[in-house]
């Protein structure tokens, strides 16, 4: 088999000869054939790792690759079935430097595209070319146009196997094949029945798109009539869908191919000299159409592939960057949350009691989440051949009409309703303060919220969670996950660079705020005074927040906040809102939650 379809009929011939191949002048045998020349020190090293590709390549082991200058077919490739031997014109490579070339290495192939066509064009011949014609039928016409469609049919079957390959199979038909019929100028149908059968053949094998032939079709209907070309294409579309060892079915396609050409208007058309230039004219131009074509078409889909592999490659970057935030938000949970709770010297002034109004007030926000949380009975209707249920009269007689008939009884005449308890949601709030010089009136309202809320969180089920922290130079825990404190932690606040991304951090990995299956809320309490460097990261983590789901709160109690992208804003009058701004927002977390868990 060759990419070329005269070079089989030359591989058939030295297919014996190849077995006899292996005495050279120094051991007494034959003088090396006419074909042979020296090859390069390097050319047995890419020979061993083409044959390493062609495995791939072909879906088998037993092909060697041999590469040198020259092939024994003259083709620039060739696949000898009898022997498994594939050659592989040097030639193909001579742009590049033989030291170079390893095309083991990934993406090696990229610098000599055409090449690699080629390689892949035999190795799909290896793995497809499974017919032979019978000893008696070798050479014939019809052996030779089967020889002919074999060339797209092997393609269509490789790339069915092996898509990725297309774009190969597509470089090398540009470079090699449709420049060696523009050097040859067919002006006769024989000629172009074989241009044919070559490129547009290989358009409905799904190697070229029908737009890149478009040109060369009206060329080759001048030469051949629409009728002719409209027959031959019916005889290679059948055999793309010939299988692989069907000799028989391939020999009648030949046969079809060369009566086709033999039949009325056949054979040899008489053109006149300016004919024959216009032909030529147009060919040449077509093909030329072709060319270009497919060089777009191929830096189209090379521009989407590098699109699609950026996208990609962001996407992974993405993912790793979540995980070794998510990661290192959890370390910092532990720290915060944990034994002692980081930064918590200094900033703590003590604890009290509850007023009677928190009480109250946690009170009045566990039946409102509790109300919000509520969800409806899921009723299912259940058919069943038994009871308990409502007898359903047309099931029931249609039941015993299968019964009396003999048939086994599909009918179903009991008819119940069964009610699910939807599970409810639970709740996530996270709040975070800042305490900063200028936040000295949000102290007091925020430790009272804080209080309030997770109170009222304990009470609405055992899987809800609030937490709150404050942050300056340090984040420290004021409640922690999971637990209901039973007095008001106090702060004070404390000057410094504000670390509010720590802060998100540390509720986000705690609480689950990027976590679905919850109502969740992350309530924020600053002037937004922060450092670049601070908002930059901060404004990243609100943006995955709620990409996530989660509801994100900004409360001012200054004038002219400076709130992060992307937040809801609730500028305070009045200090003492804070707790029931958070409960209204925790409360409609809750009741727009699904309860979808991951």
């Amino acid at each position: 088999m060759s990419f070329f379809p005269d070079a089989r009929r030359a591989a058939a011939q030295v297919s014996a000869e190849a077995l006899a191949h292996a005495s050279w002048e120094d051991d007494g045998g034959p003088p090396a054939p006419s074909w042979y020349r020296p090859t390069s020190p390097h050319w047995p090293r890419i020979s061993a790792a083409l044959t390493e590709r062609v495995a791939e390549l072909a879906g088998r082991e037993d092909v060697l690759v041999t590469c040198r200058h020259g092939t024994r077919s003259g083709a620039p490739a060739a696949f000898y079935p009898a022997t498994a031997e594939l050659e592989f014109d040097a030639q193909l490579l001579e742009h590049l430097a033989p030291a170079s070339i390893d095309p083991r290495r990934a993406g090696d192939e990229e610098r000599y595209p055409a090449a690699w066509g080629v390689l892949v064009h035999e190795a799909a011949h290896a793995a497809h070319s499974r017919w032979e014609a019978p000893m008696g039928r070798r050479g014939t016409e019809a052996d030779q146009a089967a020889t002919l469609l074999e060339e797209s049919r092997a393609e269509h079957a490789h790339v069915a196997r092996r898509p990725q390959d297309r774009r190969w199979l597509r470089e090398a038909t540009r470079t090699l094949i449709a420049q060696d019929i523009l050097a040859s100028m067919p002006t006769t149908r024989e000629a172009a029945a074989v241009a044919g059968g070559l490129l547009l053949a290989r358009r409905d094998a799904g190697i070229l798109d029908p737009e890149e032939t478009a040109p060369l079709e009206p060329v080759l209907d001048r030469l051949l009539g629409s009728e002719l070309l409209a027959r031959l294409r019916e005889i290679w579309q059948a055999a793309h869908r010939t299988a692989d060892d069907d000799h028989e079915a391939m020999l009648q396609h030949g046969l079809d191919w060369c009566q086709a050409l033999e039949g009325p208007g056949g054979g040899t058309p008489a053109l006149t000299r300016s004919e024959v230039d216009a032909v030529h004219t147009a060919l040449a131009d077509a093909l030329d159409q072709l060319d270009a074509r497919m060089v777009e078409r191929d830096r189209d889909e090379a521009e989407e592939a590098a699109r699609a592999d950026a996208a990609r490659a962001a996407a992974r970057a993405a993912r790793s960057e979540a995980t070794s935030i998510r990661r290192n938000a959890e370390e910092l949970a532990k720290q915060v949350f944990g034994p002692g709770g980081a930064g918590r010297k200094g900033t703590i002034r003590g604890t009290r009691a509850p007023t009677d109004a928190e009480k109250a007030a946690a009170g009045q926000l566990a039946r409102g989440l509790r109300r919000a949380a509520y969800r409806e009975r899921t009723v299912t209707q259940v058919s069943s051949t038994t009871p308990p249920g409502r007898l359903s009269v047309r099931q029931a007689l249609a039941r015993d009409a299968q019964l009396a008939a003999g048939a086994t009884p599909t009918a179903t005449p009991w008819k119940r309703s069964v009610r699910r308890a939807t599970p409810t949601p639970p709740l996530r709030v996270g709040i975070a303060v800042d305490i900063s010089g200028s936040m000295t009136n949000a102290v007091g309202p925020i430790a009272s919220a804080a209080w309030i809320v997770a109170n009222a969180a304990t009470r609405l089920d055992a899987q809800s969670r609030t937490a709150t922290v404050a942050f300056a130079r340090h984040v420290t825990p004021i409640t922690a996950p999971g637990r209901a404190p039973k007095d008001v932690t106090e702060f004070d606040t404390k000057g410094g660079n504000e670390h509010i991304t720590e802060a998100i951090d540390a509720l986000t990995a705690a609480l689950d705020l990027d976590r679905p299956g919850a109502g969740r809320l992350l309530a924020i309490a600053s002037d937004g005074w922060h450092p670049d460097q601070q908002i930059e990261r901060a404004t990243d983590r609100v943006a995955r927040l709620r990409a996530a789901g989660c509801s994100v709160l900004w409360l001012a109690f200054a004038p002219h906040p400076k709130p992060l992208p992307g937040v809801t804003l609730v500028e305070l009058h009045r200090p003492d809102q804070a707790a029931s701004v958070i409960a209204q927002a925790a409360t409609a977390a809750v009741r727009g939650a699904s309860t979808r868990r991951r």
